[in-house]
């Protein structure tokens, strides 16, 4: 009474060449960003670097993520190394959160007593990063987003995109007004964008990990479908869990009426899960009920 097949394999060569191609682009801007950062006493431009390099990181854990989920299941690992995205989600989530919480002190203090820091070099670095981040960013683009692995990496490089435009208008202001303090803030801003796509890297991926049912499968609402078959008299020890992302996974135990089709009705049930919530992977345990004695007095 077991569906065990697992669908599809994550990732591919495609996904593989895309990831390859924004790494490459994010590390060569990034290693110009912190030669242009220590030259141009830019904390900014620093921190951009820094968020560059949780982004090469992560952008080379998916590389290594599209392997590992593209082994098959074997021995003792029934799902074979799947979760590993989900891992490596967290990692990401967790170094963007330090590397965030560094950022924030390192503008405070440099609110508070501002170095010169040069506008133009600032500007220009920005400009350019703008540049290398857009196509990194239209490169991931095209990968496939609904694994988390892949959209972790793109959610990066999106973030560092979002930074380059703040460095860029923190240039600008200091060009214009010569007011260096915009550096720091723009590091700020930096530092908010990290602290999002943290929270959300670990929210999801903290999700799969508990084991809790993804938000587009609404628990109750799959029990009561299952409940109100016309042959289904209880339905319990109903769990819905991810294994990793793309990966739904359900099992119950189904009490039938007595003397009705086990096998039929687990395969009206299964063909009701998949039509109508996309569920592929379940397992389904079905007996009969007891039957009810009538008692004559």
């Amino acid at each position: 009474m077991h569906d065990h097949a697992h669908g599809r394999t994550h990732g591919g060569a495609e996904d593989a060449r895309r990831l390859g191609l924004a790494l490459a682009l994010i590390l060569v801007f990034m290693a110009g960003e912190v030669v242009a950062g220590i030259l141009g006493h830019s904390l900014a431009l620093l921190s951009d670097a820094a968020h560059m390099l949780t982004d090469a990181g992560a952008l080379a854990m998916s590389l290594v993520v599209l392997r590992l989920v593209a082994q098959p299941a074997g021995g003792n690992r029934t799902f074979g190394l799947r979760r590993s995205e989900i891992l490596s989600a967290q990692a990401n989530g967790a170094a963007l959160l330090v590397l965030a919480g560094l950022i924030v002190y390192g503008a405070v203090r440099r609110l508070v007593s501002p170095p010169d820091a040069s506008g133009i070099v600032v500007l220009v670095v920005a400009l350019v990063g703008i540049g290398g981040n857009l196509l990194a960013t239209w490169q991931l683009s095209g990968a496939n987003r609904r694994s988390l692995n892949v959209e972790g990496s793109f959610q990066h490089v999106l973030n560092d995109l979002f930074a380059f435009v703040a460095t860029a208008i923190a240039g600008g202001v200091i060009l214009a007004t010569g007011w260096v303090r915009a550096d720091a803030v723009a590091a700020l801003v930096v530092a908010a964008l990290m602290l999002s796509a943290s929270w959300r890297l670990l929210r999801d991926s903290g999700r799969v990990l508990l084991d809790i049912a993804p938000v587009e499968l609404p628990v109750e609402e799959i029990g009561t479908a299952m409940a109100s078959h016309p042959h289904v008299v209880e339905v319990h020890d109903l769990h819905v869990w991810e294994v990793t992302t793309e990966f739904p996974t359900l099992s119950a135990h189904v009490l039938v009426e007595p003397g009705a089709d086990c096998h039929g009705i687990r395969r009206e049930l299964e063909g009701m899960l998949r039509d109508r919530f996309g569920l592929e992977h379940t397992t389904l345990q079905v007996e009969h009920a007891a039957a009810q004695l009538v008692q004559i007095r």
